[in-house]
């Protein structure tokens, strides 16, 4: 009985190493939907549009920029 219980482990091992493996955004996502954890989506808000704003002082678009703060 237990040679069985050992096979189908295996063979579960094996197709969970045969799927395909979720990206960090795909991770991340499922981790704040299972976690109930929205208080870190403003905070990721946040730091995605200072990052943009960086991204965007350092190219030819920075002196528009300035002129809007």
């Amino acid at each position: 009985m237990s040679e069985v219980k050992k096979d189908n482990d295996q063979k579960s091992f094996e197709q969970l190493g045969d799927e395909r493996q979720a990206s960090i955004f795909e991770e991340f996502t499922s981790f704040i939907l299972e976690n109930k954890a929205w208080w870190l989506v403003p905070i990721l808000i946040v730091f995605a549009l200072v990052g943009a704003l960086l991204l965007l002082t350092s190219t030819g678009a920075a002196p528009f920029i300035y002129t809007l703060f």
